[in-house]
């Protein structure tokens, strides 16, 4: 199908109305641009006969509830005024999809910046009442439960780590490794002694990815599994795959200094994503999930 024929479509035609109804004005497509979207949504970039441009994230029709979790989530950024993300415009389904209508902003890829870090201190520091959210929503494309809890242990144990792993076993993870995990989710309040997180406002999934600079060179964040939390979990997971400067620390640490027992909890935070990664990839992450849980277990 052409760029033509697909803008033409009742899909498209539906979703620029959306976008104009919420804008209040009318809205026609001109043209389109597929730009992939990675493995879990298609996303293109569509612009009007007056020139504005919108970002739309599209996948199956009963998904419409991840892409009203990941608008919920971006409002949540957005309002706390720290730093920049997309604006949500709207939001919806058709009988071919379910879509989510968001700012494009044009972005300038590279490491994160000794502002980002700055930046992101800042957004930690905008703290709620209690673990967890309002609503659940997904990371990547596996269920997130933030059911809220006063005990951020608890909330780690119960609404992170062990949801993972009994998803894990299903999948074929090892016993022992699961048997593992089972020992360190028992003992982990012995790496809160005496830190006691606060609930911050937390991306939830800051790799190197889902971050950017827009064209003025302003810290962007995207694609994030909101919830509220320890900050260190933010941290951890820039670790994990990379894509962060050494002045992107330097800079967080100087507005919001870290806890000396974070280079600990930092692979706790991990092995999270990482049995995730081993849920939605496969088994070539298994033996990092099995490895870092042993770890783990040495420093109890």
């Amino acid at each position: 199908m052409n760029g033509k024929e697909s803008l033409n479509s009742n899909k498209f035609l539906n979703i620029a109305k959306n976008i104009g109804d919420t804008l209040k004005t009318t809205v026609q497509f001109k043209q389109l641009e597929s730009i992939g979207g990675g493995c879990i949504n298609q996303v293109s970039k569509v612009s009007d006969d007056k020139g504005n441009e919108w970002l739309i994230k599209e996948n199956s029709p009963h998904l419409l509830d991840m892409f009203i979790a990941e608008a919920n989530g971006l409002n949540e950024i957005h309002n706390t005024g720290t730093i920049r993300c997309p604006e949500v415009i709207c939001y919806g389904e058709t009988q071919q999809n379910a879509y989510l209508v968001i700012e494009y902003i044009s972005l300038v890829n590279g490491s994160g910046s000794a502002l980002t870090g700055e930046k992101l201190a800042l957004m930690h520091q905008y703290q709620g009442a209690i673990h967890g959210w309002h609503r659940d929503n997904t990371i990547g494309s596996t269920p997130q439960s933030n059911l809220q809890s006063a005990s951020w242990i608890k909330f780690w144990k119960q609404q992170r780590l062990i949801p993972q792993l009994e998803l894990a076993l299903k999948k074929g993870y090892s016993k022992r490794d699961y048997d593992n995990g089972l020992m360190l989710c028992d003992k982990l309040e012995l790496f809160f002694k005496p830190y006691t997180p606060a609930p911050s406002l937390l991306h939830g999934d800051l790799w190197g990815g889902n971050q950017a600079h827009d064209s003025s060179g302003n810290p962007v964040i995207f694609d994030p599994a909101v919830y509220y939390g320890d900050r260190e979990t933010d941290l951890a997971m820039t670790e994990l795959f990379g894509g962060f400067s050494t002045n992107f620390y330097a800079a967080y640490n100087q507005h919001f200094a870290l806890d000396e027992g974070y280079t600990t909890r930092k692979t706790l935070y991990n092995l999270y994503h990482v049995l995730n990664h081993y849920n939605l990839f496969g088994s070539s992450y298994a033996s990092q999930a099995g490895s870092m849980t042993r770890r783990l277990l040495t420093e109890i």
